[in-house]
């Protein structure tokens, strides 16, 4: 019998031998279907140098359901022999002491393979469900499950390179990978390069950007990329991104904080299988025939640069070349006035409109002129969330007339549930089913720029109104406040009743601490009569009580129960 354990690369050269070799009878061989890896590879994997033992990390822990503490004894420290374990073991007549006596041997090959692949994907494929959030949130260095289950015995090792492809094994470049080791010692494997931090306690270092542009050096084997500012010196990586890369599926670069806005897309970089790329801060020249060989293309995200300008009509004709797209988002950074693209869309050449059929996801950045140069040229049928953000606004105004015509026609904007925020510097406003839990991102979403407390009032009305179609399904409001203060100086009744207008369907509403005493203002006449047009279908009131604020509404719940429509409170 053969006592399963985890091992480091150290001990892989003692387990490569002959004696080890892990078969039993129910393995011999391969099986007539499955074909010997080739000498070349296995010699290539079969003794990792020592110098590399720190290329393999623990297997990443997963804990089975069910386990119960006197089977964990039986399963070693390596969580993938319980799944194992769990087939080989009989479910009746043997008792306790005689599982201790199974063996992995009684698993043929395919068996094996099965788990490997299983196994895999409960490590991987679970983010990867959410293509999006698996590249830019998901845990690359899983990719190395693998490592450790090779050094196991000859025959695993064997049983695993001579699939591959089906349990698609990579090897993984990242932060203080011996890179140049790696690839002298390993097989030709994919790649996946991946330098990317969201808690910022690695630093790209010199050494680490040589490996990143030797790893480019290998264009048919570079599967995904994904790379965050700063680098030592990111034009050399951005140059050495040039080219064709006819196995790339994934290309995400990250440019916090604007730290270099000056880093160009190369031109000529192609990648026939591209599914997902996504360009923070990293200039993309629309118009380019870069990618448009990746027809199948799925996730795109974009910032556009300030300069040359490109028009909404130039910018269709090359959105129009990517009918697979689900998530599609674009940022532009230059602030375009009104005028100038009403005049362009008056002299715009007659065109069909551009359907994105699977598009799920469309996120936009920029002004509300070009969005809405956009919108009237755009069917998405299957829309399902819409993130904006008006940034750079040149006027103080906001007109959005096709937003409001596209949302009336997208067949899954019907929320029921509204947030309206105020944030030191920007406004929002959210809508969302009431069976929304937060989990995923808003359905719907607006951002704008904005910081006094009286033009953030003022600006959400103009929204709220232009709006007015989808905001008067609305059944449940909540304002809430972020700001520090909303100051004595705030909005006027006027402002506030514009704003509360259009939701002439709501029946419960949740006002914050910070905005109590404007809104009590402007929810009754100034002689003490109940505003029946402002939420004539409010049922109940929540507000955070105190001393000063529990009978704030004291005379609008008084004028609505004398009206005949009673309003419960609910005091938070």
């Amino acid at each position: 019998m053969v006592t399963v354990t985890t091992l480091g690369y150290r001990d892989y050269l003692s387990v490569g031998s002959e004696s080890q070799d892990c078969r039993g009878r129910a393995g011999e061989g391969f099986g007539a279907s499955r074909q010997r890896p080739s000498p070349s590879i296995i010699a290539r994997c079969q003794f990792f140098p020592s110098s590399m033992s720190h290329l393999s990390p623990s297997t990443p822990r997963i804990i089975g359901h069910g386990i119960s503490s006197h089977e964990s004894q039986h399963v070693g420290c390596a969580p993938f022999f319980y799944h194992v374990y769990l087939l080989a073991k009989p479910t009746t007549g043997i008792d306790s002491d005689r599982l201790q006596l199974r063996s992995i041997h009684i698993l043929d090959d395919d068996s094996l393979l099965n788990i490997f692949h299983l196994y895999r994907r409960l490590l991987i494929y679970e983010e990867k469900d959410d293509e999006i959030y698996f590249l830019v949130e998901g845990g690359w260095d899983r990719e190395r499950w693998w490592y450790k289950l090779v050094q196991v015995c000859r025959r695993w090792r064997y049983l695993m390179l001579g699939s591959a492809s089906h349990l698609d094994l990579c090897l993984l470049c990242t932060y203080g990978t011996p890179v140049t080791d790696m690839l002298a010692h390993s097989p030709p494997l994919p790649l996946i390069i991946d330098y990317f931090d969201f808690d910022e306690s690695h630093d790209i270092t010199t050494r680490d950007e040589e490996n990143i542009l030797l790893a480019l050096q290998h264009h048919d084997r570079v599967r995904r990329i994904r790379l965050q500012m700063p680098i030592p010196n990111p034009r050399r990586i951005i140059v050495a991104i040039d080219g064709e890369f006819p196995m790339l599926e994934s290309l995400f670069l990250w440019n916090p904080a604007n730290i270099n806005r000056s880093l160009i897309f190369p031109k000529t970089f192609q990648a026939p299988h591209l599914r997902c790329l996504i360009l923070d801060d990293i200039v993309y020249p629309i118009g380019s025939p870069s990618i448009t060989t990746a027809v199948g293309l799925v996730t795109l995200m974009l910032s556009i640069p300030p300069s040359p300008y490109i028009s909404p009509y130039q910018f269709l004709l090359w959105l129009s070349l990517f009918p697979q797209l689900e998530t599609l988002g674009i940022g532009f950074f230059s602030p375009i006035p009104t005028h100038d693209v009403e005049r362009q869309l008056l002299h715009m050449p007659s065109m069909t409109h551009v359907t994105l059929p699977n598009l799920r996801r469309f996120v936009f950045k920029g002004v509300s002129a070009y969005l809405e140069g956009l919108l009237p040229h755009i069917m998405t049928p299957h829309l399902e969330t819409f993130q904006i953000e008006f940034v750079k606004q040149p006027e103080p105004t906001i007109s959005i007339p096709h937003l409001q015509q596209f949302m009336t026609t997208t067949k899954k904007f019907r929320f029921n549930c509204a947030k309206l925020q105020f944030y030191e510097a920007v406004i929002a406003v959210w809508m969302y089913p009431r069976e929304w839990r937060g989990m995923e991102l808003e359905p719907f979403s607006m951002i704008m720029d904005c910081r006094r407390p009286d033009q953030q009032v003022a600006s959400l009305a103009q929204i709220s109104n232009a709006l007015r179609s989808a905001l008067s399904a609305v059944e449940y409001l909540t304002l809430m406040c972020f700001r520090r203060s909303m100051s004595s100086r705030g909005a006027d009744r006027t402002q506030w009743r514009e704003l509360l207008s259009p939701f002439t369907n709501v029946t419960s509403l949740t006002v914050p601490e910070e905005l109590i005493g404007q809104l009590s203002r402007s929810l009754h006449s100034d002689d003490g009569e109940a505003l029946m047009e402002l939420l004539p279908e409010l049922k109940q009131l929540s507000y955070p009580a105190s001393d000063d604020t529990s009978d704030a509404f004291a005379a609008f719940i008084d004028a609505r129960q004398n009206a005949g429509h009673p309003v419960a409170v609910d005091h938070l």
